[in-house]
């Protein structure tokens, strides 16, 4: 069984707040990913951690129309996204893992944002990436945002990160934080990521965008 990330209590309530603090250019990200997938010809997506919905509501606003499943292990995440989306149509919201999914239903484009820096290297990322890549068609789109790099990278871009901050934050609350994602979360280097992509099935990917420590990544099921 995969160790699981599950956000509860304050952290799930605060969690829109805190990754638009965090992460520099989060909603653009976001506002991107259906322009990015929009010559999908068949718009069956899963959001794989979804949270609190946010990419899911960027789906659901855009032009085309997207059929999608969401999936999140938290109950209160589950929640936040049911009433943020309850008067969008064609949206699916499970509690629960990847795993549980049935195999027999196939997606054709997946995404995993911010999720797989908290699962260990020790086969658990890799799980991840193979369950969801078995619920996927054969050259399905799959994108990734996460915190990437190798030792030196991650402290380097640590640093960067904190001069994108927003001015007023407490500066033992950014000192407390930047240790944790140093010493706390399991990010891996670029070739790392891209050697557990080959082998949970999919191609390399290619890295299309960076902000500090949070890079996004694109690549297909093989």
């Amino acid at each position: 069984m995969n160790k699981v990330e599950i956000f509860e209590n304050e952290r799930a309530m605060g969690y829109n707040q805190f990754v638009e603090t965090w992460i520099p250019n989060y909603n653009y990200f976001l506002d991107c990913l259906p322009k990015l997938l929009s010559e999908t010809a068949q718009k069956d997506l899963l959001v794989v951690g979804c949270g609190t919905g946010n990419e899911i509501e960027r789906f659901a606003k855009a032009a085309e129309q997207w059929q999608i499943t969401g999936i999140d292990p938290s109950p209160e995440m589950i929640k936040q996204a049911i009433e943020k989306l309850q008067s969008f149509e064609n949206i699916q919201l499970i509690e629960g893992l990847v795993n549980a999914l049935d195999t027999n239903k196939k997606y054709n484009v997946a995404t995993l944002l911010l999720v797989l820096h908290f699962l260990d290297d020790n086969g658990d990322k890799l799980n991840l990436l193979k369950d969801i890549a078995d619920r996927l068609v054969s050259g399905a789109t799959f994108v990734m945002l996460d915190i990437t790099g190798n030792k030196d990278q991650i402290k380097q871009n640590l640093a960067v990160l904190r001069l994108l901050l927003p001015a007023g934050l407490d500066e033992q609350q950014i000192n407390n934080r930047l240790k944790r994602i140093e010493n706390e979360l399991f990010a891996v280097s670029e070739e790392r990521l891209a050697e557990l992509c080959v082998e949970a099935g999919f191609e390399p990917p290619l890295r299309f965008f960076q902000s500090a420590i949070y890079m996004g990544w694109l690549t297909k099921k093989r």
